[in-house]
């Protein structure tokens, strides 16, 4: 066996890395990326330097999967910077505060409205279809509205 580390080439610190990239792919969740990442720095250094010692391949391995761990796992803790769209993913939320004609009438508290291209299931009132009304609230896929007294025109 030590003969085989004295001996230890750049080739095989890529297949070693080769061989951690592959088991990665199968779902490690990021952690055998950045041990093969280190694998593959070592044998590139060993390239560099085919004198580098077992000892110190070794070494310079464990030292850089520790620190490319440690950043990732730094990175991976990192807050995320404000978004600049904060609706993104919040569907409805765009509908807040606008008004609408009911497509089809609120009975026994749910009706619907069209907005846009999409009919959308409301909650509120009793009230005949046609009749303005103004989103106040979302609750997942349900608006809320309440009858609107503006004179302002329905969208």
């Amino acid at each position: 066996m030590i003969q085989y580390l004295q001996n230890l080439s750049f080739w095989d610190w890529l297949a070693l890395a080769t061989i951690l990239l592959i088991l990665e792919v199968f779902g490690a969740g990021g952690y055998l990326l950045w041990i093969g990442l280190a694998a593959a720095c070592v044998g590139v250094l060993t390239y560099l330097f085919p004198a580098l010692p077992w000892v110190w391949q070794f070494f310079l391995f464990g030292l850089l999967a520790i620190l490319t761990a440690v950043v990732w796992w730094r990175r991976q803790r990192s807050p995320l910077p404000p978004s600049d769209q904060p609706g993104l993913n919040r569907r409805g939320s765009e509908l807040l505060g606008r008004r609408f004609a009911l497509h089809e009438a609120i009975i026994d508290g749910r009706g619907k409205i069209k907005a846009g291209d999409s009919l959308w299931l409301v909650s509120g009132p009793d009230l005949p279809a046609g009749s303005p009304v103004k989103v106040v609230a979302q609750e997942g896929v349900v608006l809320k509205v309440e009858q609107d007294v503006a004179r302002e025109p329905v969208r």
